[in-house]
């Protein structure tokens, strides 16, 4: 729970700067300027899941693994090898991504983004960085520099990125250049995340010289054990949002919209729709890199009742947080993005999307845990499997949905839901048969589903209430978002969802945190 706390608390303050950033680069930028800059941000987000996803992980179990044997020497070999590993990919590719970006942006049928694909590849090898040092922390279930380092990004990003892509308009460069510039800001964030954590990192190692043992071969072969299967999963959750990209870019111009308009639509879809999606499954990382070294250190071992108590704990967090949100995502989506966005015209195109993604925010929630279940039993092919077929899924299904006219660009977030109910279901599958007695899941998911919506509905019906007197949207959501919040937390409590017992965990450890610090 302390770990979850900080990193919870990380990805709060994360999120609300990303929101932040966003809502004055809508502003100065329009939904054209924010089509070329997710199209860049989509393609770096993919290889940096590439990238960084598995290593990490593998670094992070090895290390914890090592710690619990009192092997320091194991500790600092696998932390070597794995840095020398992140840090040869980083340099590839981002090197290989400046070197495509023209390519790139030709494939995606936005060749306009082709200034700002070449901005954002030097984040990757930033990033690669980053990525091996907080894994060495988390590995000793030490969360506060990963999240001291998120916030440093974040607000880089926030503030370079916004004062560049202002100085690029102001200098008449265009909107695509401005894109661009507003793109270095994410580079130059990850680069002061990276400066800080090799700070870190060299400030902290005043431990006596130790002779690491002569098993590079083998560390790399456990890491790359562990790893590989786990990046050609993060390859293949990336490569959905690839095809949204290609597909809403590529089959709207098939049945006739312009690409002009195509990319427009495409910058409403990942400026408003998909951030906010997004911002619930974010917060379910912090569970999950809490979980992997807690129960990679006791899984395949005798002690069942550990074993049972971390995934049912982790389950149980992930359904209290995911269920009401996903009611409330569908429930809201058009105040929600004209609270933070305003009612322009992107708001019109992203308010219906956004609602679709509901029930997707659940799904992938829960996707995001139980892949961490299975990736701490060691079962990595498992989620492969799950992420091929719900990638295929997703790619027929939005392929003719998104080329329908009568569909268009809501074909895109009905084939996320395709997507995510193909790879939840397969996944379950899996975890069922290597988690000794169970997940607590279905104990959670009934008396969650039902406190979420009895709460949406005393929530709605206090924001029709207010809304015939007030006229400011904005008043009578976000009163009812608080009735939501409290009449949500009092059912699940009197549901026995929320004991008093998790009320005191989380109370002394986030004293635990507080004393540490």
């Amino acid at each position: 729970m302390s770990g979850v706390l900080v990193l919870t608390a990380s990805t709060i303050i994360v999120k609300i700067i990303g929101l932040a950033y966003k809502i004055p680069l809508l502003s100065v930028m329009g939904a054209e300027g924010m089509g070329y800059f997710n199209s860049a941000y989509e393609i770096y987000a993919l290889l940096c899941g590439i990238s960084t996803s598995g290593l990490p992980i593998a670094v992070s179990m090895l290390i914890s693994s090592a710690k619990e044997e009192g092997d320091l020497s194991k500790q600092r070999g696998v932390f070597r090898t794995a840095s020398a590993l992140l840090l040869t990919k980083g340099i590839l590719s981002a090197a290989l991504l400046a070197l495509f970006a023209r390519s790139l942006s030709r494939f995606i049928g936005n060749t306009d983004a082709y200034l700002a694909i070449l901005a954002i590849s030097p984040a990757l090898l930033f990033s690669c960085i980053s990525g091996a040092i907080r894994s060495y922390f988390q590995g000793h279930r030490r969360m506060a520099p990963t999240a001291i380092s998120q916030l440093i990004e974040a607000l880089g990003k926030l503030i370079f990125g916004v004062a560049f892509a202002c100085l690029a308009l102001k200098m008449g460069l265009g909107i695509p250049t401005a894109a661009a510039f507003a793109v270095m800001g994410v580079s130059l964030g990850s680069l002061l995340a990276a400066l800080f954590l090799v700070v870190k990192r060299a400030m902290e190692s005043t431990e006596k010289k130790i002779k690491t043992a002569n098993k590079k071969g083998g560390y790399v072969f456990s890491l790359l054990h562990i790893s590989l299967p786990i990046t050609l999963g993060s390859a293949l959750m990336g490569s959905t949002r690839m095809l949204d990209m290609a597909l809403i870019m590529r089959r709207l111009q098939d049945i006739g919209v312009s690409a002009a308009e195509a990319n427009r639509i495409y910058g409403s879809y990942t400026t408003l729709a998909l951030p906010i999606y997004g911002l619930v499954p974010a917060f379910i990382p912090p569970i999950t890199e809490s979980l992997i070294p807690r129960l990679s250190a006791v899984a395949g071992t005798d002690r069942l009742d550990e074993q049972r108590g971390a995934v049912a704990s982790s389950m149980r967090l992930t359904l209290l947080l995911a269920i009401p949100s996903a009611m409330g995502v569908a429930l809201y989506s058009s105040q929600i993005i004209g609270l933070l966005f305003g009612n322009g015209d992107a708001s019109a195109v992203g308010a219906p999307l956004l609602s679709a993604l509901g029930v997707s925010v659940l799904l992938t929630c829960m996707i995001t845990t139980v892949t961490a279940i299975l990736q701490s039993y060691k079962k990595v092919i498992a989620p492969i499997a799950a992420l091929a077929a719900g990638a295929a899924v997703k790619a027929v299904s939005a392929y003719f949905l998104i080329g329908n006219p009568d569909v268009r660009e809501m074909g895109a977030p009905i084939s996320t839901l395709l997507f995510n109910v193909t790879v939840l279901a397969i996944d379950l599958v899996f975890v069922y048969r290597v988690v000794p007695r169970g997940t607590g899941m279905l104990k959670t998911l009934p008396r969650c589903a039902v406190s979420g919506a009895i709460a949406m509905i005393i929530s709605y019906a206090t924001y029709l209430a207010l809304s015939k007197h007030i006229s400011v949207t904005a008043v009578p959501f976000l009163a009812a978002l608080i009735v939501a919040v409290v009449a949500y937390f009092v059912l699940a409590y009197a549901f026995g969802i929320v004991s008093k017992d998790d009320i005191s965990v989380v109370s002394r450890k986030s004293g635990d945190v507080h004393r540490s610090k």
